[in-house]
């Protein structure tokens, strides 16, 4: 699949401008060298991604909304379940490098939290949230600790200042509201409750973890806890 397929379509639908399309086909290159980077530093695979061409709006209240700038998406693809990582035109159009790493990394560990929750099959009962801001306790809690994760100590400090408790890059946001909000582009309305999503306990049943992501995931666990417990003393 073409990771920006969708953003070629809105450009040619007349829905983004030769300006916008221009501009996020030029910086896909920071999302690849991102992957790449993660790849290198976790010695696992990134998922399936691909460029949503709008911004990704929740609504808390009437006035109050967060942008989203990833998700981290389950899929139903036939009998088993797909992990997709979705990462918004707005983000690759005006966030900084070390922004987009972040988060990529950010969404890598969401990922590697789903594989693990089939892996042993926990997702049965529980309702996964696709969603970047799914609340501090879903975040800091049930996520991999990025440090038994990455070795790369530069995407580390990003990840940690990015993401102290949950993300915010004010003056990305308020680019993004200047010049894709309030310019009337594309956008995706979610509430909350909408981006969760059950996945059927057969789906489950039938997904099959890749062996060596499974064993990458039991020593990821293993330095996770051993990193708690140091934590601890």
């Amino acid at each position: 699949m073409n990771p920006l397929l969708k953003v070629h379509e809105a450009h040619k639908n007349g829905l983004l401008s030769d300006k916008i399309h221009s501009l996020i086909v030029e910086r896909f290159p920071i999302v690849v060298a991102g992957i790449d980077r993660i790849e290198k530093a976790s010695g696992m695979n990134f998922p399936l991604a691909y460029v949503e061409p709008s911004v990704v709006l929740t609504h808390a209240g009437s006035f109050d909304y967060g942008i989203l700038f990833a998700r981290t998406i389950p899929v139903v693809s036939g009998d088993h379940l797909e992990v997709v990582i979705q990462i918004t035109a707005p983000l690759v159009a005006y966030g900084l490098k070390g922004t987009i790493h972040a988060i990529l990394a950010h969404e890598f560990l969401h990922y590697l939290e789903l594989q693990r929750k089939v892996s042993k099959m926990g997702l049965i009962s529980d309702e996964i949230s696709g969603n970047l801001f799914e609340g501090i306790y879903s975040d800091t809690e049930r996520l991999f600790d990025p440090r038994a994760v990455f070795n790369d100590k530069t995407l580390l400090l990003h990840i940690t200042k990015k993401f102290p408790e949950g993300f915010k890059d004010y003056k990305l946001e308020d680019k993004v509201i200047k010049l894709w909000i309030e310019k009337n582009l594309p956008a995706i309305n979610i509430t909350l409750d909408t981006n969760i999503v059950k996945i059927p306990a057969n789906v489950i049943a039938n997904t099959k973890i890749d062996p060596k992501l499974a064993s990458k995931l039991d020593d990821l666990e293993q330095k996770a806890s051993k990193l708690r417990k140091k934590k601890m003393y």
